[in-house]
């Protein structure tokens, strides 16, 4: 079978533009789909928190002069209904916008302008700069209605973290499956009015994929197209087909797959056991029509299987990439290089008000960030490193917490309760109940001084990330004034110095203009590349301090990975890094020394100490 990935029939996302925004945090993007998509551009939004959808879902209702009714936490679906309400309004919001801009008049300043204007350079923007310069008014008249009927909102698509998927209680019963946080988001999206994606990020969940399959709306439909469109983020290959394979089993199509930079990203950043990102972009380029064989086949007999409807054509299966791009160049350079159709801007959109939610101060504090700002830290509750601005509202809190006796959050969400070693039901890592308890479990492991130290600084070191990260919209709109929010912009918002218009970062993304700060920049799959081997650095000291999580054959694995995939950049660096040679090569062996030089026998040596130790002392 020929594939069709490269000329796919159309579909409900018909995004002009090469880039799209993904989901930040829970509130920096919760409603940038009102502010960005009547121009073209597609953005997501996070499900996590139902209780910020609802305070944002009343927050534009009144502004829009809409009817608002509140759906109270004692409804039985609070959760899945909160969410399909707010979609639908941002639904009604957009067509409305999109409406306006269409009959607005071509003039300087206008909507409908600025819709064009946005564009990147290819036939459309060249239809439109046609239009601009016919003199003949009738002419001119029939190329803008052309140019109208041209114009497509971008998509409203939702983000769902895989794993934050815990069980949910009516006092001390639980809830059925379908009540999960993660089941729960599912079907708000699902019987939403939205025609768009949602974004299964953090790998797979086999009982919410199978969830999935209960809605209609991610089947092909009259039109031959699902209403509703599957993307997964994945960081490599492997994830992607056997993700899409089980997806594929169930009859649903993944439409997208988002590879992301495991750790040059912001929010919560994974390693993939020290896969870099050119690498995994060239198994993908080399692979790309047998994934798409292999699960068009299989998604088609599975349809066939069940009596439901078959695609009309062979449906779209897009290739795109985020984390760590910061320039035009890098764009371009992974357009061409390994064929990706396009590519996610995140941080940078950090420093556009207009488009996200960042409150003043930490407006500022990100504009002046510098790399000691910006830090990998062991903040998430959920056990994954997590990016950090080092002097946002949130981490001052904690650190107030932890002087004044009373380390913990209050919990006032409870989002990342996953954890059950000390109660029957989940609590999460960062509530003064569980780091009271965990404490207390340390001093009477009685660990060498040094390891108590090292130990003590990992249970303090959790905090809110689920109430806080909704901070920059509460206080942003006014919402809760006296939020703590919490910043998890990724290393690259360095690279900038200022505030942009959304005109200027669009302008910024399509190399019109540069609004970089003027300092040298790391190459994006180099500085992923440092990284790694500061990742696992720290991973080998934690290791020594008998507070790494895993086995040290792991951590084997990772270095042994980092080495070879290091060969390939070193074999093929001038595809794939390009420009200056030469820098590129030194840069590469000087990490190989720099992997070499990391102590791990010497930590794996003082963890098994420290594990023979501890087994006599529970023996005793």
């Amino acid at each position: 079978m020929n594939t069709t990935s490269a000329t796919p029939a159309d579909q409900n996302d018909q995004s002009p533009h090469f880039f799209h925004i993904p989901v930040m945090g829970t509130g920096f993007t919760i409603d940038t789909p009102f502010k960005v998509a009547r121009y073209g551009i597609s953005s997501a939004i996070s499900l996590l928190d139902d209780v910020l959808i609802e305070q944002m879902r009343c927050y534009h209702c009144a502004q829009a002069g809409e009817p608002y009714t509140a759906i109270p936490d004692g409804d039985p679906d609070a959760r899945a209904k909160r969410i399909t309400a707010y979609l639908n309004l941002l639904n009604r919001l957009v067509n409305r916008q999109v409406e306006e801009l269409r009959n607005a008049p071509f003039l300087p300043g206008a909507e409908i302008t600025r819709y064009f204007e946005l564009l990147p350079e290819g036939p459309l923007k060249r239809e439109y700069m046609n239009m601009l310069s016919t003199e003949d008014p009738v002419a001119k008249s029939q190329r803008q209605q052309k140019l109208r009927a041209r114009v497509v909102a971008g998509s409203i698509d939702v983000n769902i973290m895989t794993k934050v998927d815990g069980d949910t209680f009516r006092g001390d019963e639980k809830r059925s499956a379908v009540h999960t946080t993660a089941s729960a988001a599912l079907r708000g999206f699902a019987l939403s009015d939205v025609g768009s994606a949602v974004i299964f990020s953090a790998g797979m969940n086999q009982r919410l994929y199978a969830y999935a399959a209960e809605f209609a709306d991610f089947f092909p439909a009259d039109g031959g197209l699902p209403k509703k469109r599957i993307t997964l983020k994945v960081s490599d290959y492997r994830s992607a087909l056997i993700q899409g394979k089980f997806l594929a089993k169930q009859g649903l199509w993944v439409s997208e797959f988002r590879v992301e930079s495991g750790l040059n990203c912001g929010g919560h950043a994974f390693s993939a056991r020290g896969s870099l990102l050119g690498t995994v972009l060239a198994e993908f380029k080399l692979k790309r029509n047998e994934l798409y064989e292999t699960l068009y086949r299989q998604c088609d007999e599975s349809l066939i299987k069940a009596g439901r409807q078959r695609f009309v054509e062979p449906p779209r299966q897009r290739i795109t990439v985020q984390g760590g791009i910061n320039t035009a160049a890098d764009q371009e350079h992974l357009r061409k290089t390994w064929g990706v159709d396009g590519a996610g801007w995140g941080t940078p959109f950090l420093l556009v008000p207009e488009v996200t939610n960042v409150d003043a101060d930490h407006l500022r504090k990100l504009a002046a960030a510098t790399a000691r700002d910006v830090y990998l830290s062991n903040n998430s509750p959920l056990g994954v490193p997590f990016w950090n601005l080092r002097e946002s509202a949130s981490e001052n809190e904690r650190r107030r917490r932890i002087a004044s006796g009373r380390p913990g959050s209050p919990c006032p969400k409870g989002y990342g309760k996953v954890d059950t070693e000390f109660t029957d039901q989940p609590i999460c890592r960062a509530s003064s109940v569980y780091q009271r308890l965990k404490l207390k479990q340390m001093t009477e492991l009685h660990l060498p001084k040094w390891s108590q130290v090292a130990a003590r600084e990992e249970i303090i070191a959790k905090s809110c990330i689920c109430h806080d990260l909704a901070g920059g919209a509460t206080v942003k709109h006014q919402i809760d004034k006296a939020a703590t929010p919490a910043i998890c912009c990724g290393p690259s918002i360095v690279n900038f110095n200022r505030t942009a218009t959304l005109d200027e970062m669009v302008g910024h993304i399509y190399g019109r203009r540069s609004i970089l700060a003027r300092k040298p920049r790391v190459h994006m799959l180099m500085r992923e590349l440092q990284l790694n081997i500061a990742c696992l650095r720290n991973d080998v000291r934690q290791l020594a301090h008998g507070i790494w999580p895993g086995q040290p054959r792991h951590l084997e694995g990772i270095r042994s990975n980092l080495l070879s995939q290091i060969a390939c950049y070193q074999q093929y660096y001038s595809q794939m890094l390009g420009g200056n040679k030469e820098r590129y090569r030194r840069d590469l062996d000087n990490a190989v020394r720099a992997i070499q030089r990391i102590p791990l026998a010497a930590a794996i040596r003082r963890w098994t100490g420290l594990q023979r130790s501890a087994a006599a002392t529970k023996s005793v």
